[in-house]
């Protein structure tokens, strides 16, 4: 509840109703993003609200509703660090439409700080919480969320029972190795690491996949360590000394390792992309935009499964989600180009 000016009375649901020309009930819908209403009409109801200053009245909501409207959002480090942001901006602006308030807490990967932070929101009775990882990986659930309706974001219940969502990692792969494949590539080699995981071993099922339907010879390089620069130099490194037909592409694990590729190669006096095209995946734009030429990439699902994320856990609130729906969900990357893939001359 509002004031249309200092001295006036309270502006009530009933007075956004008559102003914009709905029911009341309609007024509820929109504002809390529940129910059949339009996005046309669930558009002008909140513009309305917003120029009479009207703001629903949390508490009275929740009585009535036995909910507070809040979702907790817990993650690793993805709320202090620009990889994966965009996450928290997808589910923000999904709670935001939907007239729910987002708390986002961050663990830094402490355990002991997780589990006070779950406690926290637990005690302010959130209606439902989401679990986010950094990156796409397994990992254990904390018990404390099988109390409370739970989504998972990058990461897998491995009991099959919480609902998660994670990037298509085959299909970001077969993407990533198509593109090369249509401008004419044959000789495409996939450059990742030897540490095994889902993006990993994902993206290695389907480049390999892609090259065999091609009926062309996958070739994989996989040097030790993580996903980043150094991993992509070292990568190049054993790529050149292999000995065998030197590749016209290569597609990198992530964004990080195409940068190693690009300064392995310019150390080369080799050219990107006039003599080697390159295409990663992330879009990570402190890389992908600021390497020259710019990187052609996949960029993974992170701002929609934030979305996801959100509509699934009001959907369990409301009881929408039918008992046979997929407990894992996978969403498609999504190709970026700039300039470092070139027809093969």
């Amino acid at each position: 509840m509002g004031r249309a000016a200092s001295g006036s009375k309270p502006v009530g649901i009933e007075d956004v109703a008559r102003a914009a020309g709905v029911s009341i009930t309609t007024v509820s819908h929109a504002m809390n993003g529940r129910g059949h209403v339009s996005v046309k009409t669930r558009e002008r109801v909140r513009e309305v609200a917003a120029s009479l200053g009207y703001a629903p009245n949390r508490i009275a909501s929740a009585l009535r509703s036995q909910r507070s409207h809040i979702i907790g959002f817990v993650s690793d480090s993805i709320a202090t660090t620009p990889y994966a942001g965009r996450v928290v901006f997808g589910a923000q602006d999904a709670a935001a439409a939907r007239g729910q308030l987002l708390v986002v807490v961050n663990s830094n990967s402490d355990s002991a700080i997780e589990t006070a932070q779950i406690s926290a929101l637990m005690a302010q009775q959130v209606d439902a919480v989401i679990y986010a990882r950094m990156f796409h990986r397994d990992s254990d659930t904390p018990a404390q969320l099988r109390s409370v309706p739970t989504v998972l974001i990058d990461t897998v219940d491995t009991a099959g029972v919480i609902p998660s969502v994670v990037p298509d990692e085959q299909q970001i792969a077969r993407l990533a190795t198509q593109t090369l494949l249509d401008a004419g590539h044959t000789r495409i080699a996939h450059l990742t690491v030897a540490t095994p995981g889902p993006a990993v071993d994902g993206r290695i099922e389907g480049y390999i996949a892609t090259m065999t339907d091609a009926g062309l010879e996958p070739v994989v390089v996989a040097p030790p360590g993580i996903g980043n620069a150094t991993a992509g130099r070292e990568a190049f490194a054993q790529l050149a000394a292999s000995g065998g037909e030197t590749p016209t592409a290569v597609f990198c694990f992530n964004d990080p390792m195409a940068m190693g590729v690009y300064q392995a190669a310019i150390r080369a006096g080799i050219g990107i992309p006039d003599d080697l095209s390159v295409i990663g995946v992330d879009d990570f734009l402190p890389v992908a935009a600021e390497l020259l030429p710019g990187l052609t990439t996949i960029a993974l699902p992170h701002y929609e499964m934030g979305v996801w994320a959100i509509d699934t856990a009001l959907a369990m609130l409301d009881g929408a989600r039918a008992a046979d729906a997929h407990v894992e969900s996978r969403i498609a990357g999504r190709l970026v180009e700039r300039g470092s893939v070139a027809p093969l001359a």
